[in-house]
């Protein structure tokens, strides 16, 4: 007989639990939602969640270089951010400044402008390879497959890898793959 008062008593304390924990989720959903409503911006993606405590992604490092203000410019203008914080792993060519300035005048400026948004996309996505190649791997590949469809050609001199004619001056792990810094702007062969 006490069993059963103390099985009586248990579903009891069960029923007593879930009828208070409804009355909470009631109240909570009675919240007016204008207060719970979010502004939605124009832009949007992983690009823009803030994330403070993981290893920077590939985007993240480019915006924290003082070397490559140029190279962020382009990518917000052609808006591909999300690109460069995809899960990966990713390998980002990243011009430098120095690079960029080396490109005929008024080079950059034609393709900051908006009707030119594919142009710079297509060149910016020339700058990605899937996968998280290091420069030891790099050396043993002839060309390279772009997130644009192209390839680019690796040469080996003097033991490291020069990508399209770019000499890679420096290379950062990045959460989603790494970032190789390079001396020169990679531009896409153009299509006959």
């Amino acid at each position: 007989m006490d069993t059963i008062k103390r099985i009586g008593l248990v579903l009891a304390c069960i029923c007593l639990f879930f009828a208070c924990k409804n009355e909470n989720q009631e109240t909570q959903s009675t919240t007016p939602v204008e207060n719970t409503e979010e502004k939605v911006t124009e832009r949007s993606g992983q690009a823009f969640i803030q994330d403070d405590e993981g290893t920077p992604n590939c985007l993240q490092i480019a915006i924290g270089s003082p070397d490559h203000k140029t190279l962020v410019a382009a990518v917000q203008a052609a808006q591909v951010e999300n690109a460069l914080v995809n899960v990966g792993p990713l390998t980002v060519f990243a011009p430098t400044d120095a690079a960029f300035a080396a490109l005929p005048e008024g080079t950059i400026d034609n393709l900051l402008k908006s009707e030119n948004k594919n142009t710079l996309a297509n060149i910016l996505k020339y700058h990605v390879t899937p996968g998280n190649l290091s420069t030891t791997i790099l050396t043993k590949l002839p060309k390279l497959g772009q997130a644009n469809n192209q390839s680019v050609q690796v040469e080996v001199v003097d033991g490291k890898p020069v990508i399209g004619g770019a000499n890679i001056i420096a290379s950062i792990p990045a959460g989603n793959g790494i970032v190789h810094v390079i001396d020169k702007v990679l531009l896409p062969p153009t299509e006959d």
